[in-house]
């Protein structure tokens, strides 16, 4: 008989306001053990030097990360000019120095070069997978490997401030899978004078704004205790960028057994993925056709 995972089954999001030098999965780890909770995962990966928004699922939360992982992001970054490093950022060896220094306009000159569809090359340190192993284990080892180009969707990318000669402050909304290390050091090519990240903050991730974000000090303080509550959001939130569609308890139960169910469409053309509600909670995700959502997650929640 398998081992019962201990924790409670509570289902919900929480937005950490990620502190430099912790991994993400420190984090996840952090807040499960303070909600006490049996699963947990996050939606998107931070550097461990990157601080902002973590957005992380809780229970049955975690069918909806994909979709959260999907979404656009927003980040704001300080890359430092002059130096490129193997990491492409500010842990790196520094590899390359250069004396050149661009102007404000030749920077945002460069810019719409790494706007709109673009390819982009992930950095050596990252955890793309090569060969079955991931980039950053084999470049510890010492290998340099030759990692394919892969697209991205920049939709916007904008020069906030100059601190001074050596520094410049952009702000890049994306797609999923950017890496703001290489922007940075494309960008550092581009002007023929190298650069790294320096800083990195996520400001917003799909739904998720590092204003309503909690630091981990102040969930400390109400770890395991009826308080933390407040911290929780719902797990439609996940769910906010594909229509809701209602159905009705008879609809529900086929939904739930895994079955299509009737729902009320409004706006959406057949094949078109979308979840299912019931007062207001999700039910399941699935695709709409005539009539009916076909499931492909169904949320297995207490409170339906």
């Amino acid at each position: 008989m398998g081992r019962r995972k201990k924790g409670r089954d509570i289902s919900g999001w929480v937005v950490i306001d990620k502190p430099a030098g912790i991994t993400s999965t420190s984090v996840v780890n952090k807040v499960r053990w303070a909600f006490d909770a049996k699963k947990a995962g996050h939606a998107g990966t931070l550097d461990p030097d990157a601080t902002g928004v973590l957005a992380v699922a809780l229970g049955e939360a975690t069918k909806t990360v994909p979709f959260v992982t999907d979404a656009m992001k927003a980040y704001r970054f300080t890359v430092r000019l002059g130096q490129s490093t193997n990491t492409d950022d500010a842990e790196g060896e520094v590899l390359a120095e250069s004396t050149d220094r661009p102007s404000d306009d030749d920077i945002v000159a460069a810019l719409p070069a790494l706007t709109g569809d673009i390819m982009q090359v992930p950095p050596q340190f990252s955890a793309v997978k090569i060969d079955g192993q991931r980039a950053y284990k084999l470049a510890r080892d010492g290998e340099e490997v030759e990692i394919a180009a892969r697209p991205l969707f920049v939709e916007s990318l904008i020069l906030v401030e100059r601190p001074d000669a050596d520094h410049v402050t952009l702000e890049m909304v994306c797609g999923k899978g950017g890496y703001v290390r290489s922007i940075a050091r494309d960008l550092g090519e581009m002007l023929g004078c190298y650069g790294h990240v320096r800083e990195l903050r996520r400001v917003w991730s799909g739904p998720f704004d590092v204003e309503d974000g909690v630091t981990l000090e102040e969930l400390d303080a109400v770890a395991k205790t009826d308080a933390i509550m407040e911290f929780l959001g719902p797990l439609e939130i996940g769910l906010v960028d594909l229509p809701e569609l209602p159905t009705t308890e008879s609809g529900a139960v086929k939904l739930r057994n895994g079955n299509p169910g009737l729902v009320i469409g409004s706006g959406v053309e057949y094949g078109d993925e979308a979840w299912a509600s019931l007062n207001g909670k999700a039910v399941a995700v699935g695709r709409y056709k005539a009539g009916e959502l076909h499931p492909s997650r169904v949320f297995n929640t207490p409170d339906l």
